[in-house]
């Protein structure tokens, strides 16, 4: 599939938009994971424990591939290299902390997803890193819905056209008013829908920014998101990006270890759909597209955003007169 281009097609200093690329799936443990992504891409494997591989220097650049869960992996917090040496009790307990990590990890493989972390690519070339979902395939990779014990999703990360908090703001409203679209295009898996993942926004949050009244600056946007979704767990994840804004912000999911800053947008809502042949990267890439288009058309936005909020006060007065009529109706 061919990706189609965004209204905004560079980034602020005039370069091709990059698009950064998350896979989780089974049937395929890191180590054969890596060897897959050296014959497709090139590169070198780099093993920096034994369920967590990097392969470097490969086209685009370094591609990272783990077993996706942090208790297969040792805790860098746990771990003193420099003291390794200065005692004997040192070296048992981080020997013996590095090998209870090796063995869950060897127990839950199968059983947590293997994820690869791509490097970001040009939008144009996305196509070309498609190889990479057709070849796990092939070798026996099993997406989301090979098992209702899967919950496995695909990630973007598309780089931001513009950091100002006008566009920032702009693509929150295309993105809250696109999601049931979204959603209906590619039936999220019932067992992504059961975790807390990929979880849609609150109500309220979403009134609040459709609001035509609701113009912050970024700082103002930032801590109107964390007060509302105190969470990693959305299907449009801003943290990345304002943890990148805003690098000193006293919020603690702001420096989360797991929150790693960059200037993007982290979609998290699409499934990994291995099983279907006619299922890429660019698909969902393409999918995205309609929510940047939305944010590129100002005068559609702002009539979509005005019939989101009357087609609520509707409802709300729809359930207000059906609340008096049935106490008006008691006896």
């Amino acid at each position: 599939m061919t990706p189609q281009a965004p209204p905004m097609p560079r980034n602020a200093e005039g370069r091709p938009r990059r698009v950064g690329v998350e896979i989780e799936f089974a049937g395929l443990p890191p180590r054969d994971t890596a060897r897959l992504v050296c014959e497709l891409f090139g590169g070198e494997v780099e093993v920096l424990s034994p369920h967590r591989l990097r392969v470097k220097g490969a086209r685009w650049g370094d591609f990272g591939i783990e077993l996706d869960t942090q208790y297969a992996h040792p805790d860098e917090r746990l771990i003193d290299h420099e003291a390794y040496w200065d005692s004997e009790w040192e070296r048992m307990r981080q020997d013996f902390h590095n090998r209870t990590r090796e063995l869950i990890g060897d127990v839950v493989t199968g059983l947590v997803p293997t994820e690869i972390v791509c490097p970001p690519v040009p939008w144009e070339e996305l196509g070309e890193l498609d190889a990479l979902v057709r070849a796990l395939r092939e070798h026996g990779g099993k997406g989301t819905d090979a098992s209702l014990l899967y919950g496995f999703g695909l990630h973007l990360n598309p780089e931001v056209p513009d950091l100002a908090a006008e566009s920032i703001l702009a693509h929150l409203r295309a993105y809250l008013l696109t999601a049931p679209w979204l959603r209906d295009q590619i039936q999220v898996d019932i067992t992504r829908e059961v975790l807390p993942h990929a979880n849609p926004f609150p109500r309220a949050y979403v009134l609040k920014v459709l609001d035509p009244a609701y113009a912050p600056d970024v700082e103002t946007l930032i801590d109107d998101y964390l007060e509302y979704n105190p969470t990693r767990n959305r299907e449009l994840d801003l943290l990345p990006l304002f943890a990148y804004l805003h690098p000193r912000h006293p919020h603690e999911l702001l420096a989360n270890r797991l929150v790693h800053p960059r200037p993007t947008y982290h979609y998290r809502l699409p499934n990994a759909q291995l099983s279907d042949p006619d299922w890429d990267a660019t698909q969902e890439w393409n999918r995205w597209l309609e929510v940047e288009r939305l944010a590129a058309a100002p005068r559609t936005l702002a009539e979509r955003s005005a019939d989101y909020l009357a087609e609520h006060r509707a409802g709300w007065l729809k359930r207000c007169w059906r609340a008096l009529r049935r106490r008006v109706a008691r006896p």
